[in-house]
């Protein structure tokens, strides 16, 4: 499991409006993650990095069918020890009561387990970077003038609470941009994950959302 990490910012008012505060790991945010859950549940989702489809299991939470670059929905299940099933490959996890985590499949690599310290508020919105890579990162406006996620160190993350927007972003290696960023629409309440893998020694960040679920 990679290791968390929140950290603070100092940046001028400028476009995007950029909220500032405190962000915290609240527990038992069901209603932002998934369907009601009995009190100290667990809950998992995954993400795919391959480029085929892919189905994951742990205990009685099947997520099956996860689009190449896609990830499905959180499920629920009781706290515990489980060994996940991640395509042909096994991972042993542990799942904390109230915790949230993610399940990464990479190609050429091992699967990882992936904390995801909920959000409460509902007024903000909130981006993510969940850095896998080797290399410390950067989330940048496209223009690459205002920090929006700085510094985030190998194997954890960095949060940033932001008012709901529609934004074009970049990832940033120092002053070098990696990457332009497909544009991301911010809704209050909502997580918003940039998931940044290096599968073959090639960074490819993807934003990770909640899908959409048709009436």
């Amino acid at each position: 499991m990679i290791r968390s990490k929140t950290q603070g910012w100092k940046i001028p008012a400028l476009a995007l409006a950029l909220g500032l505060a405190n962000v915290g790991a609240h527990a038992g945010e069901a209603a932002l993650y998934g369907p009601q859950a009995p009190k100290g549940s667990a809950f998992v989702r995954a993400y795919n990095a391959g480029n085929s489809e892919l189905s994951v299991s742990v205990g009685n939470a099947a997520l099956n069918d996860v689009a190449p670059l896609g990830s499905s929905d959180f499920k629920f299940l009781p706290p515990g020890s489980y060994t996940a099933k991640v395509g042909s490959q096994s991972l042993p996890v542990k799942l904390d009561p109230d915790a949230y985590y993610t399940l990464v499949s990479e190609p050429g690599a091992q699967p990882q387990l992936v904390s995801e310290p909920p959000f409460k508020n509902k007024q903000k919105a909130l981006v993510r970077v969940q850095n896998l890579s080797g290399k410390a990162l950067t989330l940048k406006t496209a223009d690459g003038k205002t920090e929006v996620v700085g510094n985030v160190a190998p194997k954890s993350h960095g949060d940033r609470e932001i008012n709901p927007v529609k934004v074009d972003l970049a990832l940033f290696d120092g002053a070098q941009k990696v990457s332009d960023l497909k544009p991301v629409t911010l809704a209050r309440g909502e997580v918003v994950c940039l998931y940044v893998t290096d599968a073959g020694g090639k960074l490819s960040p993807v934003w990770v959302k909640r899908p959409v679920v048709a009436d």
